[in-house]
């Protein structure tokens, strides 16, 4: 009776998962994912778990076209580019809006209620335009530096660590909005950030070598933590964009690093 009993529990703990990733892939990438059955609106900050899976895949996806046209014989510069660009196609540019809005609000708002207001406009101004360059640049530089060998499990590993940001600001930071991306996602449970900061590490520490994987998770804590420090003075809390932006400031700084070590 006991093991029937904790066999329906571990049946039913991996179908939670399947679906939390199932959610976790409709809220990050444009991949069409069906709601679960049963599905209910608090299994979405449930899901934020599963984002470094996602996270994971994204990476993997980047990584491939690089290596492909690497293996085409595209250069180096150009091959990193593209494969960016199918990352960005891949995620609906979901995080580089974020980056933009981001820019946009906290270089060109007087207060926070000015702000917010211009992080909710679509139209993309010249802060929002330089942030975009600078990172876009900068993590084309990186990727195209890395050795062949190391641009599958960088991608990855890089991917998985930005995205458990995202579910550590969600329960760490007040929601500036009370609507929104963000505020939509809800907040998860601590245990589910834990799991996820959990799962975005294994898979640092299985991609890269230890002394760097180390650094990376440490590079990750001390980029969340800036990026949480700097949206409480402008605007007092976390909003979709800020989770977003904080996924390309940590995925880009991961990059710089893993150039640095590897190259």
């Amino acid at each position: 009776m006991i093991g029937s009993e904790n066999r329906s529990k571990m049946i039913a703990g991996l179908r939670g998962w399947v679906d939390d990733f199932g959610l976790a892939v409709s809220l990050l990438t444009r991949v069409p994912m069906p709601h679960p059955e049963g599905f209910v609106p608090e299994a979405l900050a449930r899901a934020q778990r599963a984002f470094p899976l996602v996270g994971a895949l994204v990476g993997v996806a980047v990584g491939l076209v690089d290596r492909s046209l690497l293996a085409m014989g595209v250069p180096a510069l150009a091959a990193a580019a593209l494969a960016l660009g199918a990352g960005a196609a891949l995620t609906g540019a979901l995080h580089e809006d974020g980056l933009a809005d981001v820019g946009d609000g906290f270089g060109g708002g007087r207060d926070r209620a000015a702000k917010l207001s211009i992080m909710r406009d679509s139209r993309l101004g010249t802060y929002g335009a330089i942030v975009l360059l600078v990172g876009f640049s900068t993590r084309l530089s990186a990727l195209a530096s890395l050795p062949v060998a190391a641009i599958l499990p960088g991608l990855i590993a890089a991917h998985a660590l930005a995205r458990a940001a995202i579910p550590v600001l969600a329960v760490g930071m007040p929601f500036a909005r009370d609507d929104g991306l963000g505020k939509s996602a809800g907040r998860p449970a601590t245990s589910d950030a834990v799991a996820a900061v959990a799962i975005a590490v294994v898979i640092a520490s299985l991609c890269l070598p230890a002394k760097t994987a180390l650094l990376a998770a440490l590079l990750t804590v001390v980029a969340t933590a800036a990026m949480a420090m700097l949206t409480w003075r402008q605007i007092g809390g976390v909003t979709g964009d800020v989770f977003g932006a904080t996924e390309q400031v940590v995925e880009t700084a991961l990059l710089v690093l893993l150039a640095a070590r590897l190259s």
